[in-house]
């Protein structure tokens, strides 16, 4: 169902983008956005939109891969599962019959800097939604038989999606091992079969409690529902639970890598070779950040990008390009510690690597020399922002983003700030941050192979999984 409300907003946002600089202000759309903190901590943000009789909701933990426990790879990713295994008050399967069968959708997620669990339905099931969040934040079913079946359920995740995949993601986990230095951002977030295992019940309770207490979450609701019947609503299905001592997050900052990093893999399951290349980005919120998300739209924001024009079409050395900041586990605006800006490429077989390295090497000291048209600067900012508005039209998507804007960066008008930053970013910007982050010391290179390439390179062939048992079926 499309509100009308926020296509109007992207259509507005269009038009503001021809209107002359000194105009803008005035007349651009600005999301509804209201705030409010209960007494135990937990932050309620709401955007009122009655172009549907439909809600959308976020609850956002601030809680991910980073945060786990040492030797408990996926544990973050883990206990999302457990959060959907019930409650003493809620069996497993309440949560899913009520919002499901007055024809909602739900969903959860576990990413390096937060956990979010989303719903949409009727305003009606407003109430029953947060009943269920409220129950689920106070305790769940600790039981055996729920963490054992959670432990299978992700074990054959990894399986479907790393093992028995072809490249198994070793742009996103891989990635970060070789990029990173510190274990919380490097570690593996999809987990261990070893690790997995031994997480107790124990570990499970301590994590619901050091984590997950209303003063570490943020309710983000956006839709057919007043600001003040929101709060209302939050303070009496969530007012009565205590607030919890939260662990100090550790220091995850990093700085720029001043050494090119590379690494080349086999891959039994692969039929053309594939080259992923990252580098460290811009801290949340600095000066640089801006920039560094709009030169990621001018190099790989898709089929107009340059990397896409000059590697796909051009030289043909690509079959494909995929990427951007913070891809893929999130975007340019949802982090809260080290990210990258990460490139995933299949390339042909007959094409040397370095050949692509040294191809992307020289679009980037075109624009660090030259810099970029202002009509091309121009084009990809509007594109940018157009996706950026359209990707907040859904209700539960716009209910996401207020929740996690809150709580990453302490204001959800960040997201009414954002058009604005893109828009201010200049030429001159977008090549200093070409120059600052864009290098070759900064660069981490996986080039992974298929396996009858692999011993032509001099590369160790794969090494088969580790054995493991099937997962328990419900």
């Amino acid at each position: 169902m499309r509100s009308r409300s926020v296509l109007g907003g992207a259509l507005a946002l269009l038009a503001w983008l021809a209107i002359p600089a000194a105009a803008q202000q005035p007349d651009r759309w600005t999301m509804p956005i209201r705030t409010h903190t209960l007494d135990n901590g937990l932050t309620v943000v709401v955007s009122e939109d009655r172009s549907s009789p439909t809600v959308g909701v976020s609850v956002v933990y601030h809680v991910g891969m980073r945060l786990e426990p040492q030797d408990r790879t996926g544990f973050a990713h883990l206990f999302e599962h457990l959060m959907f295994q019930g409650t003493p008050t809620a069996p497993k399967g309440v949560f899913d019959r009520v919002i499901q069968g007055g024809g909602g959708m739900l969903n959860g997620s576990t990413r390096p800097d937060y956990t979010n669990y989303i719903e949409t339905a009727p305003v009606s099931a407003l109430k029953p939604i947060l009943w269920l969040e409220a129950d689920r934040m106070k305790t769940l079913d600790f039981s055996p038989a729920n963490l054992k079946n959670q432990q299978d359920v992700v074990k054959e995740e990894i399986r479907v999606n790393v093992q028995n995949q072809p490249y198994g993601l070793f742009f996103v986990f891989d990635m970060n091992r070789l990029a990173f230095s510190k274990w919380a951002n490097a570690h593996d977030g999809y987990g261990s079969f070893k690790d997995l295992e031994g997480a107790t019940l124990a570990d499970v309770e301590a994590f619901h409690r050091d984590y997950y207490g209303p003063n570490n979450a943020v309710i983000g609701i956006a839709g057919d529902i007043s600001a003040e019947e929101a709060f209302a609503l939050v303070e009496e299905y969530f007012g009565d639970i205590p607030a919890r001592p939260t662990p100090d997050r550790p220091d995850v900052s990093e700085p720029l890598n001043t050494e090119g990093r590379r690494e080349a893999q086999a891959d039994a399951l692969a039929q053309v070779p594939a080259l992923a290349v990252g580098w460290k980005m811009p801290a949340r919120g600095s000066a640089d950040h801006a920039p560094m998300a709009v030169l990621s739209q001018l190099l790989a924001g898709g089929d107009a990008s340059r990397l896409y024009q000059g590697l796909v079409k051009g030289r043909e050395q690509l079959l494909n390009l995929d990427g951007g900041m913070g891809w893929p586990l999130g975007h340019a605006w949802d982090y809260d510690g080290p990210t990258l800006m990460t490139l995933f490429a299949l390339y042909k077989p007959d094409v040397d690597p370095d050949a692509v390295l040294a191809a992307i090497d020289e679009e980037i000291a075109r624009i660090v020399s030259e810099g970029v048209p202002e009509e091309t600067l121009a084009a990809a900012k509007t594109k940018m922002l157009a996706d950026y508005v359209n990707a907040l039209e859904p209700f539960i998507s716009r209910a996401d983003e207020l929740a996690k804007a809150q709580l990453l960066w302490g204001d959800a008008q960040t997201l009414n700030r954002v058009p604005e930053w893109v828009q201010a970013v200049t030429v001159a910007d977008v090549q200093r941050v070409a120059r600052t982050y864009l290098t070759e010391a900064n660069r981490t290179v996986i080039d992974r192979v298929p396996a009858p390439m692999a011993a032509a390179r001099g590369i160790a062939p794969p090494t088969a999984p580790a054995p493991a048992a099937a997962p328990t079926q419900d």
